[in-house]
């Protein structure tokens, strides 16, 4: 198989370097090859460091001025390229180009990839695969190879079922590469959208998840459905994929798309809000995050529960802020029968204006709750408006202002007692004494 040299950018350059270029053509392409980076670079720096991007138009990962600097020498470069053609050979500009072009893919993909999968190894060898594809590419079609090695890889297939036409390695990279960038973009596009729709302080978070994750959804569904025709899959065929997917739901898979389900219902219907507090379940706290399956709850123990959200709609839910973020806080103190116990209540309701978060109306009521065998148990009920915060550091400080007052006030708070009373009777009249010394 011929390897076709003679066509090949390098095989021009070498040419061009044995007496076929002069130097003042030369002198030209690396003038304008220098000078168009130079240019590129200047310009890239100079613009970035003016134009302050807003965090809410976040558009990749990293620096903007790295995939400013090779898409601007690029077209310098070309232009250059341009006007010397006119007038001489421009070989040594065209491989200048392509490795230009090489850097440019690969500075892209590093910043829209960064911004589209989260840090970690994934992220790195999605990376890693697009930067030796550029490469590799850029070296064969520089060496002049890149044809030859299309025709081998489209010769080379296999076939599905008799008469089907044969599918080639080709096709299968071809098919590949459509998927991933149709599937990048739209989760680029969706990442974008939803960066921009959660920053904007004029809707309410609820409305703003519901459109995030419907853009997400629309977008992946678009980008597979243009996919798969350019990868030459008939979509017509997924029919009875998609029939088996829909006996799938309906059985082995009808919890998870009931979560779902539920999901977009307690987003769309906003009976549940992020930063809500909630009971569920036995659990009690507030509503960080609201997702497509689960709902979070953090408690006031820093616990974060993951509530599958048909619970959230099969269940009852106690809503502590639905329509109102006051909350009563109540707490019993015992006192002894023989305290004044409405001097006990007065100064109940007076610890309670120490307090910051404890609110005037409401006011604070102090009541007797029962008369038990330790004492009267009263009962001080007051109110906060900010039940996110938790109760526990406001119940604490309420009781240690209580034990001083009532120590001053010289009110007893009773602890456990037990009285013992011995009665005799005739075993221990007929006991013996212990004999006398």
């Amino acid at each position: 198989m011929p390897l076709g040299l003679d066509i090949s950018p390098l095989a021009r350059v070498v040419v061009a370097l044995a007496g076929g270029t002069t130097p003042r053509e030369w002198i030209y392409q690396i003038a304008v090859a220098v000078g168009a980076l130079l240019a590129a670079w200047a310009f890239a720096r100079v613009t970035c460091a003016r134009v302050k991007v807003s965090p809410k138009w976040k558009f990749g990962e990293g620096d903007f001025e790295r995939v400013v600097f090779p898409a601007l020498a690029w077209m310098f470069a070309w232009i250059g390229m341009k006007v010397l053609a006119r007038f001489g050979s421009t070989d040594f500009l065209e491989i200048v180009l392509t490795l230009i072009a090489a850097l440019a893919v690969i500075r892209v993909a590093a910043y829209v990839v960064g911004h589209v999968i989260p840090d970690g190894a994934l992220q790195r060898a999605v990376i890693r695969i697009v930067t030796w594809t550029a490469w590799i590419v850029a070296v064969l079609y520089v060496a002049g190879l890149l044809p030859e090695v299309v025709a081998a890889l489209d010769a080379h297939g296999f076939s599905i079922g008799k008469g089907k036409p044969a599918i080639t390695i080709l096709d299968l990279l071809k098919g590949a590469t459509a998927l991933f960038l149709s599937i990048t973009l739209a989760l680029y596009l969706s990442r974008v959208t939803e960066s921009r729709v959660l920053s904007s302080d004029s809707m309410e978070m609820t409305t703003r998840v519901v459109i995030a994750k419907a853009v997400r959804i629309a977008t992946l569904f678009v980008a597979v459905f243009i996919a798969l025709p350019m990868a030459g899959i008939d979509v017509t065929t997924l029919s009875v994929f998609t029939g088996a997917l829909g006996v799938g739901l309906g059985f082995g898979l009808q919890k998870i798309t009931s979560n779902y389900v539920s999901g977009f219902i307690v987003l769309l219907d906003r009976s549940i809000r992020i930063g809500d507090v909630v009971s569920v379940d036995g659990r009690r706290g507030e509503v960080t995050a609201i997702e497509t399956r689960y709902t979070v709850i953090k408690g006031g123990d820093g616990v974060e529960s993951i509530i599958p959200n048909e619970k959230m709609i099969t269940e009852i839910v106690n809503h502590h802020t639905y329509s109102d973020s006051r909350v009563s806080v109540a707490m019993s103190v015992t006192v002894s029968y023989d305290s004044d116990v409405d001097r006990a209540c007065e100064l109940l309701v007076e610890s309670t204006r120490k307090q910051a978060r404890v609110i005037a109306e409401p006011p604070a009521i102090a009541r007797v709750r029962q008369l038990s065998d330790r004492g009267v148990e009263l009962e001080l009920t007051v109110w906060i408006s900010d039940p996110a915060a938790g109760e526990g550091d406001l119940r604490s400080e309420l009781l240690k202002d209580v034990l001083k007052a009532y120590r001053t006030a010289g009110i007893e708070i009773p602890f456990p007692r037990r009285e013992v009373h011995l009665i005799a009777t005739g075993e221990t009249r007929e006991t013996p004494s212990a004999p006398r010394a």
